[in-house]
């Protein structure tokens, strides 16, 4: 077939021309996010789902054909880009559950163009050039014209019935995979996504009633300790809990051509408790999540932000706990209330006060609120005012300062980056955290000055990793490698720092217990002294005991966990899944067991049937 001929096929048969321009689309996202890329199966996993479409525009449409392949051609693009910029940031297949986002994107819409490789555009390039020649009236009635033609229907009847064969072949064997990424490849990239739309899977929930904490501490095979260890040696003390945002453990004793990137937050983990194996456990709502994992011991929803999802619940947690032994309870954030719901869940988590842009102003405004040199000046002068009530007070403290792409005005610059590191996304990383760490330091002496740290038990940990593996090109990949002595990995990506201060109680010292987000009510309700008995919970505390199991949401697949020495991330199962040392260097003995898996995905299951059974505060 000489090239002449094959141009005059396609653009007298449309059908064809469209699906070649979607194959290469196909292409494209397969090779971002597939490990092993595009190989000749993909085709039989892809086009049968493009010619389904463009069957029934070959049926139904005598008018305006060329009109409808144009329209299913950008939907599907804009279907396959959404899925490569999501993939890019979490490391997930995105669905159409993630619409809920969409308002959210112009507030964070720097993080959104830092994700994007200029090549990514090239998925939009056929939709430019046919957009200019439909703008060249004599060029746009010919082609018109050329693919006006109807199409044999038998023969189209055929082929849609073909495609929608294959489609069920590739979706039907492939359901149960766990693990959503191997779920997409094995389908098919728009398999899978017409898939989550009509699959609607009810979860199988367990009655609530017969959810004790005693049948989640069986399933976490962990015993609660007769006589605790620091059992009420904070008690009567203020709480405050820092949540450092995008703030990764790498950082704490990190120090580049013999420059300490977080002096404060080093001199903090020197002189009290450091968890050095503390993970992540949020999902979607990213910050939000880890205010709503922290406050309740909760993990977060299958599906969507927690603030979303669960908002609406009488929800049990650390606030209501703190506020049934007279703590006032407020929480501080510089964003408006309204970003990710946030007004909702603070009711749902009975904060007595919340303060946001309204308090905070717009006063040395970096991204979407006032630097975290702002949130510390002003907070700690409100919890002074708070402690003159003669009442104790719970306050959860949220910096935003080095938010994702962390490319904070010159203004805020502490550090002069070596030149290996400018003009790089580990760079600005690192500079806009040394910025937080050093408002940080503004904030511990400020507390001191004012006679609140002494009397205060403070947490902080980091609310959620901020260089995702997924985001990394090849110079930042090697500046990790620098940094960590090994190939930048997911137990790496994963780990965030906890430290616990208070004075007269704490001293320097590592801890190696596994620990995570879920786990800082329980610790805090052991140091105050409070049981939770009656009080359902799914963390730990941290102080008493040695065994732990974390599972895992979104940022890795569904199945995935943390426990004992390792991380294991799902495959389609147990069986194909992978093993990762927490220390990071390679595979070593597999330790993580089936049985785990199994009881990690029936204490998600515990967690999603407790609170999506709760009642809501809202009136009807």
């Amino acid at each position: 077939m000489t090239f002449l001929t094959s141009k005059r096929l396609l653009s007298t048969r449309p059908i064809l021309f469209f699906s070649f321009i979607m194959l290469l689309k196909s292409y494209l996202a397969w090779m971002v996010i597939f490990e092993d890329g595009f190989s000749w199966t993909t085709i039989l996993k892809e086009i049968p789902f493009v010619l389904i479409v463009y069957c029934l525009i070959e049926y139904f449409a005598s008018k305006r054909k060329l009109i409808y392949y144009l329209i299913a051609n950008l939907v599907m693009t804009l279907i396959l880009f959404a899925v490569i910029m999501y993939y890019k940031y979490y490391g997930v297949i995105v669905t159409y559950l993630a619409l809920e986002q969409v308002n959210q994107v112009t507030a964070v819409s720097n993080s959104v163009f830092s994700l994007m490789d200029p090549y990514f555009l090239l998925i939009f390039t056929d939709i430019i050039i046919m957009a200019t020649l439909l703008f060249r009236r004599k060029k746009a009635l010919n082609w018109k014209k050329e693919s006006s033609r109807k199409e044999n229907k038998r023969l189209v009847v055929a082929l849609f019935s073909i495609s929608i064969a294959l489609c069920l072949f590739n979706i039907l064997p492939n359901r149960a995979s766990m693990n959503e990424i191997v779920k997409a490849e094995q389908m098919g990239i728009l398999n899978y996504e017409a898939y989550t739309i009509f699959s609607k899977k009810d979860i199988d929930f367990v009655d609530s009633t017969h959810i004790t904490q005693a049948k989640i501490d069986t399933v976490k095979k962990i015993e609660q300790p007769a006589a605790p260890q620091l059992w009420k040696s904070a008690a009567g003390k203020n709480v405050i809990i820092i949540q450092m945002e995008s703030f990764q453990n790498f950082l704490v004793n990190l120090k580049i051509d013999g420059k300490e990137i977080t002096p404060n937050i080093n001199k903090l983990v020197k002189e009290n408790y450091y968890f050095k194996h503390f993970y992540q456990q949020v999902g979607q709502g990213n910050t939000s999540d880890a205010e709503f994992v922290v406050n309740t011991s909760f993990y977060i929803p299958p599906r969507g932000a927690a603030t979303m999802i669960y908002a609406d619940k009488e929800l049990p947690s650390l606030p209501k706990m703190l506020k049934a032994i007279g703590y006032d309870t407020t929480t501080f954030h510089t964003n408006v209330v309204e970003f990710w719901n946030r007004g909702e869940m603070y009711k749902a988590l009975g904060f007595d006060r919340y303060y946001d842009q309204k308090f905070f102003g717009t006063e040395d405004t970096v991204f979407f609120g006032s630097s975290d040199e702002q949130l510390y000046k002003k907070t700690a002068a409100e919890m002074e005012r708070m402690s003159q009530n003669g009442k104790p007070f719970y306050s959860h403290v949220i910096s935003m300062t080095s938010h994702h792409p962390f490319t904070i005005p010159a203004s805020k610059y502490k550090m002069t980056l070596p030149e290996r590191y400018e003009n790089t996304f580990v760079g600005d990383y690192i500079r806009a955290q040394n910025y937080a760490d050093f408002a940080l330091g503004q904030f511990i002496a400020d507390l001191k000055e004012r006679g609140i740290w002494d009397n205060s038990l403070i947490l902080l940990y980091g609310d959620h990793l901020g260089l995702p593996i997924y985001s990394l090109d090849r110079e930042d990949k090697e500046l990790m490698a620098e940094i960590y002595g090994h190939e930048y990995g997911y137990t790496d990506m994963m780990n965030i720092p906890l430290v616990v201060a208070s004075a007269g109680m704490t001293e320097g010292k590592v801890f190696d217990q596994l620990g995570g987000q879920v786990d800082i009510l329980p610790t805090i309700a052991n140091l105050l002294g409070i049981s939770l008995d009656d009080h359902i919970h799914f963390g730990q505390d941290l102080f008493n005991q040695s065994y732990n199991m974390l599972p895992q949401r979104y940022y890795l697949p569904t199945g995935s966990f943390l426990s004992s020495k390792e991380l294991f991330m799902s495959g389609s199962g147990y069986e194909d899944g992978k093993h990762y040392p927490l220390a990071g260097d390679g595979i070593k003995e597999q330790i993580t067991t089936e049985d785990e898996y199994q009881r990690a995905l029936e204490l998600l299951n515990l967690s999603d049937s407790y609170v999506s059974q709760l009642p809501s505060w809202k009136k009807e």
